[in-house]
């Protein structure tokens, strides 16, 4: 039986993705990206707003399909799967973390995390231990009974990492995480982030504009013009740097 820790949480082959512009015209977002994220990696993609970086998230994590190329999930091709299939893959190998929270305000933090688990099927203690395991990693121990309205914006972050972490994938993307944090609380959150993925031998692809983040990861990749190419990590700079 392979062992997940040795297959590549996402190879991508060759992969576009056109849309069709207000007057009927093609855009080509993605033009033949190739990727192979290995097994704990972490990788930034960088690039201007508009290039693609979401729309290339979405395609590696199964949201969206590409017009041409192929995704391998943990292994399984997603071009052989139907929706329903996907899903399921989707739920159990990524964790996706947005800009937004997108926690269910009406429940508490531990509420939120334990939600993916008993979905999952897990039962409620369990489900219960691993929320407070994870709520305790990134400082939260003390916040698990409020509501995620009554969190600050770093903490419904951090309890948006910890619920995307809950079921243990091999992957997880992130989109901006950090985007609506001032510095100080951005930095909290990279620290806890990073953290957690490596305690747990999790894959970690991050779309940012903040360089002090890109900087931290095993690999940089811009993405410009559909294509995505290597970025020596030297030539960032910081505008608080300057």
């Amino acid at each position: 039986m392979t062992d997940l820790r040795d297959v590549p949480p996402i190879v991508a082959q060759g992969l576009e993705r056109t849309f069709l512009g207000a007057t009927g015209q093609a855009i080509h977002v993605l033009r033949g990206v190739d990727l192979t994220v290995r097994p704990g990696e972490t990788i930034s993609v960088i690039g201007p707003s508009g290039a693609g970086k979401s729309t290339l998230l979405h395609l590696l994590g199964g949201l969206d399909r590409p017009t041409a190329g192929q995704i391998a999930l943990a292994g399984h091709d997603l071009a052989s799967l139907g929706d329903p299939e996907l899903g399921e893959l989707r739920n159990r190998f990524v964790g996706f973390v947005f800009q937004f929270h997108h926690l269910l305000r009406d429940f508490t933090a531990l509420e939120n995390v334990m939600m993916p688990l008993l979905i999952a099927g897990k039962e409620t203690k369990a489900a219960r231990a691993r929320g407070l395991e994870l709520l305790d990693q990134v400082g939260l121990s003390e916040r698990l009974g409020h509501r995620s309205a009554k969190l600050s914006g770093g903490e419904q972050q951090r309890v948006a990492v910890a619920r995307a972490l809950a079921l243990e994938p091999p992957v997880l993307l992130a989109d901006e995480p950090s985007g609506n944090l001032d510095i100080e609380t951005s930095e909290r959150l990279h620290e806890v982030l990073f953290e957690l993925v490596r305690d747990h031998g999790t894959a970690l692809v991050v779309v940012t504009h903040n360089p002090s983040l890109a900087r931290q990861t095993d690999r940089i990749l811009d993405l410009r013009g559909g294509v995505l190419r290597p970025v020596d990590p030297s030539v960032l700079t910081d505008p608080r740097e300057d």
